[in-house]
């Protein structure tokens, strides 16, 4: 997308970034039909948990006349690195706005000699999922498994996935 450049993250952009996180929230919760997802205020968690989780290597924000319209941090262990979160304005997306922040993030990796780069969408996101493989992302490196132990009822569930001859829902 024309007109769209990538900047560092500043402390201004704190409630541009915050709105971003409530998007990034209000996505899965549709996504997963559970409007409890990310609680109360989910904006609150960019400052309160990403901000400052001691992986945090760098944030950038997508800028478009001169409005904040997405964002993506590159979080780092060691010579590990993941791209976490990518958010984009609902408005915007399937723009190229995305694919724009998530080639930065590679980018910062291999100048930060990051030796295996993940990434980790809801496994419902279909179309971020699409994004990230053809960026290059076609490694499975783990999995998040979960069970719902208060009792069914808050997510319905899709069946759909096999992996190594087990079947599961996402």
């Amino acid at each position: 997308m024309s007109g769209v450049s990538i900047r560092p993250y500043a402390p201004s952009d704190l409630e541009a970034c915050r709105d971003l996180w409530r998007e990034l929230t209000q996505r899965h919760r549709d996504i997963y039909e559970d409007q409890t997802i990310g609680g109360d205020d989910p904006g609150r968690y960019f400052d309160e948990h990403h901000l400052k989780d001691g992986r945090l290597a760098a944030t950038w924000v997508a800028v478009c006349d001169g409005v904040v319209v997405g964002l993506c941090s590159l979080l780092m262990s060691g010579d590990e690195g993941e791209i976490d979160p990518v958010v984009v304005r609902a408005e915007l997306r399937s723009q190229g706005i995305g694919t724009l922040l998530v080639e930065h993030g590679i980018e910062e990796a291999r100048q930060r000699n990051v030796r295996l780069l993940s990434i980790r969408p809801v496994a419902r996101n279909i179309e971020a999922i699409a994004l990230y493989h053809r960026l290059g992302f076609r490694n499975l490196g783990q999995i998040d498994m979960v069970m719902e132990v208060s009792g069914p009822g808050k997510i319905t569930w899709q069946p759909g996935v096999t992996l190594h001859g087990n079947d599961y829902n996402y």
